[in-house]
């Protein structure tokens, strides 16, 4: 019974997996198209672009350390793999988190409405400084991977020196630098952007609760174009939120091994962990038109394709 659960949720892991680097790979294509044909992109464009990209190749090489740990446990915890695995993986799983966190901060300086002086400025500069943020992004996503690979280089080395002096204690050491070292990093570089991301949907909140208030003596106040702007982005970003914090926890829990993951729990918990980069392009396809437009073209075509196809079968 428990294999049979444990390959259950591999597959649906896997499937997960697919329809994440579906859905990201399109809207990669569909920027990607528009930047090649007007030779620019809008700023959230961008955001969007460097988003799908890093999603991407996170899907791809977590699939590739899942399984290698998943069937390689002793090899992983020891090897050089470990090093080489988790080198490109925690870089995108950093600049994922940010630019996720830069999309949140440009969808509230575009619909949330303050009169605040520090607020305006940013409104009126952040489109501007959208590259320098995705820059930033990648330095920082940089260093942190260069920390965490110090870490896993110094777990390698002192596995190395043990067992040539014949001392099998290195469980020990790994948990250790597990809880003082790793943990605290991952917590610190995580928390961050996780932070700013809250701020900025608390600010939409306060502002589309400020908006009714003024709007709740008028008639016509939930058709309302500014409402309407509010309450999409509102619940595009709740829905982000929940999947951003999901796989946060997910991820702060696994590094600090507070709580041991089973073989017949391994898989649950990788998909609570890229639930979010699985899910939220689908939300973001849903709720961008342009996304939407081609998305259903793409369905005529498909269509039309297998239309042909079966007849072409009949007329055989």
């Amino acid at each position: 019974m428990q294999l049979a659960l444990t390959v259950l949720f591999m597959l649906l892991y896997i499937l997960l997996c697919l329809l994440g680097i579906l859905s990201n790979g399109f809207i990669v294509l569909v920027l990607s198209r528009e930047w090649l044909r007007y030779g620019r992109l809008l700023p959230l464009d961008r955001i969007l672009i460097s988003l799908g990209v890093s999603r991407f190749f996170l899907q791809w090489v977590g699939m590739v350390h899942n399984f290698y740990f998943f069937l390689c446990p002793d090899e992983y915890s020891v090897g050089f793999t470990r090093q080489f695995i988790a080198l490109p993986w925690d870089f995108l799983n950093s600049a994922s988190f940010w630019f996720g966190t830069w999309l949140s901060v440009l969808f509230c300086m575009k619909i949330a409405n303050f009169n605040h002086p520090t607020f305006l400025w940013l409104k009126w500069r952040l489109p501007g400084l959208v590259p320098w943020l995705l820059l930033s992004s990648v330095l920082i996503s940089f260093i942190v991977t260069l920390l965490f690979l110090w870490g896993n280089h110094s777990v390698y080395k002192e596995f190395l020196i043990r067992k040539f002096w014949g001392n099998m204690t290195n469980k020990q050491s790994k948990k250790s630098m597990e809880i003082y070292y790793f943990v605290p990093l991952k917590l610190v570089t995580s928390s961050i952007p996780c932070f700013v991301f809250l701020v900025s949907t608390a600010l939409l909140i306060s502002s589309l609760r400020r908006h009714t208030r003024r709007m709740q003596h008028s008639a016509s106040s939930l058709q309302d174009p500014s409402t309407q702007a509010h309450t999409r982005a509102l619940m595009s970003l709740i829905s982000f939120l929940v999947l951003y914090v999901l796989s946060f926890l997910s991820l702060i829990i696994e590094a600090s091994a507070f709580v041991p993951v089973q073989k017949e729990w391994y898989w649950p918990w990788q998909i609570s962990i890229y639930l979010c980069t699985s899910v939220h392009p689908f939300i973001l396809i849903i709720s961008n038109v342009k996304f939407r437009v081609t998305f259903r073209q793409l369905l005529l075509v498909a269509r039309g394709f297998w239309m042909a196809l079966v007849a072409q079968e009949r007329l055989r």
